[in-house]
């Protein structure tokens, strides 16, 4: 199978407290498909041996990527592709080439656009404003047909002694 993962830019901004541009995306954009053989969701697979650094190979789609799986890190989108493509889409190769695994990765972020279908909801990621886990995941579930896994991380503008905030960091499938 494969993990589908979307990440929301300003909390991956925010916990790891380094972001490319001065403003994050405020949209939901792609972390990455993930092959497994693993039962467990949580651990996609990673590939080991030889790395592509074939840069022609998705030209075509290159401005669409630009939009749906840019590098919020580092503002390096190419190499944050290539990244992905060697670490985990190339043990798909059986299943999706390396073109055929960009492609679908662009086709399942549109089809399964987390921006639009919360903000159809009246839920867009905020730092004052809060929603249950439930509340995301049953408006996610009423469009897509599909139980979304919802991965969140503390708030790092709370201290430890204080209370606890969790931000929504990733929507997988």
């Amino acid at each position: 199978y494969f993990q589908f993962v979307q990440q929301w830019p300003p909390t991956n901004c925010k916990i790891r407290k380094k972001c490319s541009k001065p403003l994050p995306l405020q949209m939901f954009t792609i972390h990455g498909l993930w092959p497994s053989n693993h039962s467990n969701p949580t651990t996609p697979s990673n590939c080991s041996g030889a790395q592509s650094d074939d840069r022609k190979v998705y030209p075509r789609l290159r401005s669409k990527l630009k939009i749906s799986w840019p590098d919020v890190e580092n503002g390096n989108d190419t190499k944050f592709w290539e990244g992905e493509w060697n670490k985990h889409g190339r043990c798909s190769e059986q299943t999706l080439n390396q073109m055929q695994y960009f492609e679908r990765s662009y086709e399942i972020w549109n089809l399964f656009n987390i921006t639009n279908i919360l903000k159809n909801a009246s839920i867009v990621p905020s730092a004052t404003q809060t929603w249950t886990y439930s509340d995301i995941v049953s408006n996610i579930k009423a469009v897509t047909q599909r139980t979304p896994l919802l991965r969140c991380r503390r708030n790092p503008a709370y201290n430890k002694s204080g209370p606890s905030s969790q931000l929504l960091h990733e929507v997988v499938f």
